[in-house]
């Protein structure tokens, strides 16, 4: 008996290390496919003018249709943050540095998080269910048959729609989150309009605003290709277009937060 249970704990044993082992070289393969995608999705921008009706009509699904929840979300951060932030500072009599926390709090960090955040549940899960969608249905073997670049067709006109509009987007946001803020300044803090927005604009620095477009550029990539790659690595009919949804809002939601850990720790933390 303690022979057959020896034998047992160590199959148990090797067949969890075994499939830890698996799941980590799939993870690196799919890293690899991801990278590979960028690189030759950026290769096919050199044909964007001839897919500018498709890189279009993404700039509106991807971005357009998201300006309403981007907006709401922005505004209401706005308020909720200077709303903390005031009220703690006003009890200290530190109520005129709420303008100029805005600013640098939207533009280093949440105006480009936000939008991330927005555009990947919005966006990104449609680009991996659609290109998943056309994965299962075979309709990607279909254009690799009629010698169509799947890349050229399908992710090159996502990811440059996606550049394009994120940092639009970032800015939209970025503006309505300090007019949020203007709004509890104003009616809680009683801070004159033209004092904050006299303080805005003192404390707007060009590195800040930089840093956010890149950002933005960055979340744009990240959301866009991991996206696509698992559309395009989606199997199993339906059920494996929702676990590729999942895995891409999921997986896009860490890589945002990651990336945005570093440039800002590049940027800020002695590096640049």
């Amino acid at each position: 008996m303690p022979g057959n249970f020896r034998i047992s704990y160590r199959r148990s044993f090797m067949n969890s290390v075994s499939a830890l082992g698996s799941r980590l070289l799939y993870q690196v393969n799919f890293t690899g496919f991801t990278l590979i995608l960028i690189f030759n999705a950026i290769i096919q921008m050199r044909h964007a003018f001839f897919k500018r009706r498709e890189i279009i009509k993404q700039m509106y699904v991807s971005g357009v249709k998201s300006m309403v929840v981007c907006g709401i979300v922005a505004l209401l951060g706005g308020m909720i943050f200077s709303l903390q932030i005031g009220l703690q500072l006003k009890t200290y009599g530190q109520s005129d540095f709420v303008p100029t926390m805005i600013i640098n709090v939207m533009n280093k960090e949440l105006g480009a998080l936000l939008t991330g955040i927005i555009l990947t549940a919005f966006s990104g899960a449609a680009m991996a269910a659609e290109v998943g969608t056309m994965k299962v249905s075979e309709e990607i073997d279909a254009l690799e048959m009629m010698s169509i670049n799947p890349v050229r067709y399908l992710v090159m006109p996502r990811m440059a729609a996606m550049m394009l509009m994120m940092p639009a987007l970032t800015i939209y946001t970025v503006i309505l989150g300090v007019l949020g803020a203007a709004v509890i300044c104003y009616f809680q803090l009683g801070m004159s309009m033209e004092s904050y927005f006299r303080r805005i604009v003192e404390s707007i620095w060009f590195k800040d605003m930089y840093v956010c477009m890149l950002k933005s550029l960055v979340f744009a990539v990240i959301i866009s290709s991991i996206s696509c790659a698992n559309g395009l690595k989606a199997g199993n009919g339906a059920l494996g277009v929702g676990h590729a949804t999942r895995v891409s809002v999921v997986s896009s939601l860490l890589m945002i937060l990651v990336s945005g850990y570093f440039i800002t720790s590049l940027f800020y933390g002695g590096f640049l």
